[in-house]
C-alpha cells in the first residue's frame, strides 16, 4: 500500500456556535445551559474574555484607573483567535491563552483545547469579525434588558474580579453602553438564533440543542462510512511491509499455547504473558534511535558501540493496554507513560475518545510506544495514533506493539499512517472478541 489515505477522526470538523450579545446578557449562562441540554463529554465553553491583547504599561495603568476601553474590538487579538478556532476545527491542539482580570494582563499557563465535538464561543464580540464567522455553523444573539444586564455586570465584576461599584459604573457608561449601540448591536442582524430571557426560554434552547445533535449524528455516520471505507481497502491489500510479525520460534508458540488454552491458570496466564510482552517490547525498542559510542573495556580494550540518542515513552490505551505495563517496566523500568481511554460505543459502534493523559515533553521522544493487547477492526488504533500525532509526535516515530491483530486492523491503521510501525506477537482472526486483557486483569 503505497498510497495514504485520508482519516478524519470524529473531532475533525468540530461544529463551532458563536454565543453574542452584551455584557451582561447571560452569554455564559446561555452556553452553560446548552450545555446541559446537549449531555455530551465534548463539548467545550471557550470565552472571548481570554483573548484580550497584552496591554502596554500606559493602557495597564488606564485599565486599573477603569479609564481603559475594553468593550471595543480593538481591545480583542481576533489574530490569535481566529488561528486557535482554526485548529480546533481541524482537528488540532489548541493552546488558549489565559487572561487575569485582576491584573490585566496574560498569565504566563495557557489551557489546552483538544478534540471537542462542539465548541461554544462567547463574548461581546463573537459575530463581530468576518474570519471568526466563516467558521460557525450556528450564530446566536442572546438578548437582554439594559438594567438586567447592568445589575448583573455589578455582581459579577464586584464578586470575580476585584472591581469596586464606582469604578463599574464608571466604565458602563463610558465605554460599555454607547459601544454596545456601535459594535455589539449590529452583531443581532446577523445571528441565525436571537433568544431573549436566556436560559429561561427552554423552547430557544432545545431548538439549538436540537439542532446541534443533528448535526453530530450526521458527523457520526460520515465516520462510520469512513472507517467502512478503510476497512474495505484494508481487505483487498496484502499485509503492510511495516506489520513486522515476531518471529514464531519454539519458544513463542509454546507461550502462545499456554495464553490461547483456556485451562491455564491465572497464574502462569500472566506470568507467560508478561514474558510475551518483554519480547515484543525489546523488539520495538531496536527502532530507538542510536549513536555511536566509544568505551574503554575493564581489559583496557577500546570498544566501539552504540548507546540511544533520544528519549522513550510509552502511551497505554486503556484498559486493556495497562496488561502490558509490568512487562513494559520489568524491560525499560524508566520509561515514561501517558494514558489514552477510547471506547467503542455500543449504539453507532463508533470508537469514542474519553481520556487522555500525555508526557509533557513526548513530541520530542525518539520513539513512542502505543501499547494494547488486541487489535480487531482497528478503529481505536487509527484514533489513538490520530491523538499522538496531532499532539506532534511524527508518524515514524510511533510503534503500536499488541498481542494479537487481525490482517484488516493493522492494514487500516498503516493505509493512512503509512510511516508508522506495528508489532505483532500472533495474527488473529479479524472482528476476533477481545479476550486477551480479560484474561489477564480477571474480569
Amino acid at each position: 500500500m503505497t498510497k495514504t489515505l485520508h482519516y478524519s477522526p470524529p473531532w475533525g470538523d468540530a461544529s463551532i456556535i458563536g454565543v453574542a450579545g452584551s455584557s451582561g446578557s447571560g452569554k455564559t449562562s446561555l452556553a452553560l445551559a446548552i450545555v446541559a441540554s446537549l449531555n455530551l463529554p465534548w463539548v467545550v465553553i471557550m470565552s472571548m474574555d481570554s483573548f484580550y491583547k497584552p496591554l502596554t504599561p500606559e493602557q495597564s495603568r488606564a485599565a486599573f484607573r477603569n479609564e481603559f476601553d475594553f468593550d471595543a474590538p480593538e481591545a480583542i487579538d481576533f489574530d490569535i483567535l481566529v488561528d486557535r478556532l482554526r485548529d480546533i476545527k481541524q482537528g488540532k491542539v489548541a493552546e488558549v491563552p489565559v487572561y487575569s482580570f485582576e491584573r490585566h494582563a496574560r498569565v504566563e499557563q495557557t489551557t489546552t483545547v483538544y478534540s471537542p465535538h462542539v465548541l461554544i464561543l462567547e463574548g461581546i464580540f463573537a459575530l463581530h469579525d468576518q474570519r471568526v464567522l466563516d467558521l460557525l455553523d450556528l450564530k446566536i444573539f442572546a438578548e437582554a434588558d439594559a438594567d438586567l444586564c447592568l445589575s448583573r455586570r455589578l455582581v459579577r465584576d464586584v464578586k470575580e474580579r476585584g472591581r469596586d461599584i464606582e469604578g463599574c459604573i464608571k466604565q458602563w457608561f463610558g465605554f460599555v453602553k454607547p459601544n454596545y449601540s456601535r459594535y455589539v448591536a449590529p452583531q443581532r442582524e446577523i445571528a441565525d438564533i436571537i433568544i431573549p430571557r436566556g436560559i429561561e426560554n427552554t423552547v430557544a434552547i432545545g431548538m439549538v440543542s436540537s439542532q446541534i445533535q443533528k448535526t453530530l449524528a450526521h458527523k457520526s455516520s460520515q465516520h462510520q462510512l469512513e472507517l467502512g471505507r478503510l476497512g474495505k481497502i484494508a481487505e483487498e491489500s496484502p499485509l503492510s511491509s511495516n506489520a513486522l510479525i515476531i518471529k514464531q520460534t519454539n519458544q513463542v508458540n509454546g507461550i502462545h499455547t499456554l495464553l490461547m488454552n483456556p485451562e491455564t491458570s491465572r497464574e502462569d496466564y500472566i506470568f507467560y504473558f508478561d514474558r510475551m510482552v518483554a519480547m515484543l517490547i525489546e523488539k520495538a525498542a531496536d527502532y530507538l534511535p542510536f549513536q555511536p559510542r566509544q568505551v574503554l573495556t575493564p581489559q583496557g580494550n577500546v570498544y566501539m558501540g552504540l548507546r540511544n540518542s533520544a528519549g522513550m515513552s510509552a502511551v497505554v490505551i486503556l484498559r486493556g493496554g495497562s496488561a502490558f505495563e509490568t512487562g513494559l517496566r520489568r524491560t525499560i523500568p524508566d520509561c515514561r507513560t501517558g494514558r489514552i481511554l477510547i471506547q467503542t460505543n455500543y449504539r453507532t459502534g463508533e470508537p469514542e475518545l474519553h481520556y487522555r493523559a500525555l508526557p509533557s515533553s513526548i513530541k520530542e521522544d525518539g520513539l513512542v510506544l502505543l501499547l494494547d493487547p488486541q487489535m480487531s477492526t482497528g478503529g481505536a488504533a487509527l484514533m489513538a495514533v490520530r491523538v499522538l500525532v496531532d499532539h506532534g509526535v511524527p508518524e515514524d516515530r510511533i510503534v503500536f506493539v499488541t498481542y494479537l491483530a487481525g490482517r484488516v486492523g493493522i492494514n487500516r491503521v498503516l493505509s493512512v499512517f503509512p510511516e508508522v510501525r506495528a508489532i505483532v506477537a500472533r495474527l488473529g482472526y479479524d472482528m476476533e472478541d477481545r479476550w486477551v486483557e480479560a484474561r489477564y486483569l480477571g474480569c
